[in-house]
């Protein structure tokens, strides 16, 4: 399952913090931003995937995250 989601992620360094996390709880899991992109995308590979804790472990951390159409 791949899933996409929009943020307001703007710094390398905030993406890497969130990525960390985000394997945490999907350990098997491919995660990546795109900071070029308008859109701030941050990509999630993954078998186990739950989009709501993506949403709120992002959020959580103080940044928008919705899930990109």
């Amino acid at each position: 399952m791949i899933e996409v989601f929009k943020t307001n992620v703007q710094e390398f360094s905030e993406a890497q913090k969130l990525v960390a996390l985000l394997h945490r709880h999907f350990p098997n899991s491919k995660i990546n931003f795109d900071l070029d992109d308008c859109d701030k995308v941050l990509r999630v590979e993954g078998n186990n995937l739950r989009i709501e804790k993506v949403v709120t472990l992002v959020t959580q951390k103080g940044f928008l995250c919705t899930v990109l159409d």
